[in-house]
């Protein structure tokens, strides 16, 4: 028996064997690889791991030669048409509507994408990070483009789209007490309104509230501030005690970029996790993307509260940043995950960018083993969630399985399928995913999504989208003028018959 035997979008009922010449297993608290052996699950969870499994099974699937993994869990997953792309080759970011224009603010920020809109971008999304073996995912979206913050009703939206496709989830509507706005060019000030803040955080655990354990447990809540520069300490302090309260993870950006450090030190007088850690507000419940800006007191303080870094290299290196350092951060006990946080969410190809700008920051291949992102990739988001039942593949653990094509001509030779796998640099060799023991990708095919017709609908709304940058920024520029092409436009005569 085959994959294709399965039913997509829906759990095998009996017990599933599932054979490969290679599986990541997990055993006394590390992966290990098993070589020629049988994962076997049954229901939402793992049964067996080891040897051909000895007891009686409904089917077993004979995969050859392919790689068995834990799926990912993605701590920054993109849950819309990515923005961070008009970023990569148009600077600055005042000048290419990443700021608001104060003629903008004025006339009142408004909502560039309709609610259905907006309901339909998470759904795609959903799909393309379970096309790279993606099985959890903490949804990040831009504010650039809205009239504030998220709202609860576009993560209904995104629960119900995680629960007709089964990925596994944790939500919550991003909110924040200001934002920036460009006064003049290169003029950027902070702009607060916190009641604003403080109503959508209420928002947030009113949604908390709601969501948490919808669709079997496959969704669950967080709380999602969105970036420390944009927050009062008020929003703040009452975000950790909801957290405390009701023990959901928060995912807050800081130490990510130049602006922001300006920013926090003009308000505050210090970095952000420093402002942070001044009113108690570190936490083991905290997730912090990125770190590329941490000082050397910010990475002890993140040691010392056990926040965990969501590193996410890709997005950082097209624009030449990185973490300095991954070894640094392990060395000092911090700990780890991974996030994509860009399209398209390939955690393949970000573990192989981590692997060499770990290398790079450190001179060599000490910095950074292929075992660590890998592990960053899996366990790393696993324990900043509270969950040790994912991201490993033992008895008892939830089944969330990427099943990885190393038959693939492009992966020829193979000494070891993990560093294959990274070598290799692409997540588009992802053959099928389990999630909570259900069939959600076999084949390039997602449950409950036509992917061909949405891929025509997300270019569609993201040109519509670009249509209206004039709108918001500076000086009101052509759409050709913000985002010029990589070479002029052909503009020679047209050809003539013989």
């Amino acid at each position: 028996m085959n994959l294709s035997a399965l039913t997509l979008g829906a759990r095998p009922s009996g017990r599933t064997a599932l054979a490969a010449r290679w599986i990541v297993a997990h055993a006394n608290g590390r992966h290990c690889l098993l070589r020629d052996g049988e994962i076997v699950i049954e229901g939402a969870q793992v049964l067996y791991v080891g040897a051909r499994f000895p007891g009686e099974v409904a089917r077993r699937i004979e995969l050859g030669d392919m790689l068995v993994s834990p799926g990912f869990i993605d701590l920054d997953a993109l849950s819309d048409l990515d923005t961070t792309l008009l970023t990569v080759d148009y600077d600055p970011g005042w000048a290419t509507g990443r700021v608001w224009p104060r003629s903008y603010v004025e006339r009142g920020p408004y909502e560039m994408y309709s609610p259905e809109e907006l309901a339909f971008q998470k759904r795609f999304a959903f799909s393309q990070l379970l096309l790279s073996g993606i099985t959890t995912a903490l949804p990040i979206a831009s504010l650039f483009y809205r009239e504030w913050g998220e709202t609860s009703a576009e993560f209904e939206a995104a629960a119900e789209a995680a629960g007709e496709l089964g990925l596994r989830v944790w939500l919550g509507p991003a909110y924040r007490s200001g934002g920036m706005v460009c006064e003049a060019p290169g003029v950027l000030k902070p702009v607060f309104d916190e009641a604003r803040g403080l109503h959508g955080l209420d928002d947030a655990i009113a949604f908390a509230e709601r969501v948490a354990g919808q669709h079997e447990g496959l969704v669950q809540a967080m709380l999602a501030p969105d970036r420390v520069e944009t927050c009062t300490l008020p929003l703040l302090q009452r975000t950790m005690a909801a957290s405390s309260e009701m023990g959901l993870p928060v995912r807050l950006h800081m130490a990510q970029g130049k602006m922001e450090r300006q920013t926090v030190q003009q308000l505050h007088g210090t970095t952000g996790p420093q402002w942070l850690a001044r009113h108690s507000l570190l936490n083991e419940r905290l997730i912090a993307p990125h770190a590329v800006e941490a000082e050397p007191e910010d990475l002890n303080l993140y040691a010392a509260h056990g926040v965990t870094i969501a590193h996410c290299p890709l997005v950082y290196a097209r624009d030449g940043g990185m973490l300095r350092s991954f070894r640094r951060c392990r060395d000092l006990g911090i700990r780890i995950g991974m996030g994509t946080d860009t399209a398209p969410p390939d955690m393949v190809l970000n573990m192989a960018v981590a692997l060499m700008t770990g290398r790079i920051a450190e001179g060599g291949a000490a910095g950074l083993a292929t075992s660590e992102v890998f592990d960053a990739a899996t366990t790393g988001g696993a324990d900043a969630l509270g969950r040790p039942d994912l991201g490993r593949l033992q008895p008892g653990a939830k089944a969330d399985i990427a099943i990885f094509d190393l038959s693939d001509p492009r992966f020829a030779p193979t000494v070891d399928p993990v560093q294959s796998l990274i070598f290799g640099a692409t997540g588009r060799v992802t053959r099928a995913v389990f999630v909570d023991g259900r069939l959600s990708m076999c084949d390039g095919a997602v449950a409950g999504i036509d992917l061909n017709e949405a891929r025509r609908r997300a270019q569609a709304q993201f040109d519509g989208l670009v249509a209206k940058y004039p709108d918001r920024t500076w000086g009101h520029p052509r759409v050709e003028d913000i985002f010029p092409p990589t070479y002029p436009m052909f503009a020679g005569n047209k050809p003539t018959l013989p």
